[in-house]
C-alpha cells in the first residue's frame, strides 16, 4: 500500500475524525473509505477524451484560434 502525507485544515480534519469516531473507524480507515467511495464513479478520462469533450462545447460555426497563433502573440509582447 502506498504513504500520502498531506496537509488539511484543523477544522477538516475535526470533522474526519468526528466521522471516524461516529463509524467506529480508524482515521486512515475513514479517510481511505472516503477516498474510495470519491473515486469509485469517476472514470479516468483520457486526454483525448477531454479534448473531445471540451471541443464539443464550442458552438457550431465559431472558428477557433489557432493555439500556436496565440503562443506566439504572448510570447512577442
Amino acid at each position: 500500500m502506498g504513504e500520502m502525507r498531506i496537509r488539511i485544515d484543523e477544522s477538516l480534519l475535526t470533522k474526519l475524525e468526528n466521522l471516524a469516531r461516529a463509524h467506529k473507524r480508524t482515521l486512515e480507515e475513514e479517510v481511505n473509505e472516503r477516498l474510495s467511495a470519491s473515486v469509485a464513479d469517476t472514470p479516468a478520462e483520457s486526454l483525448y477524451d477531454a479534448a473531445v469533450r471540451i471541443a464539443a462545447m464550442t458552438p457550431q460555426g465559431v472558428v477557433q484560434t489557432d493555439s500556436v497563433e496565440i503562443l506566439r502573440e504572448l510570447r512577442d509582447r
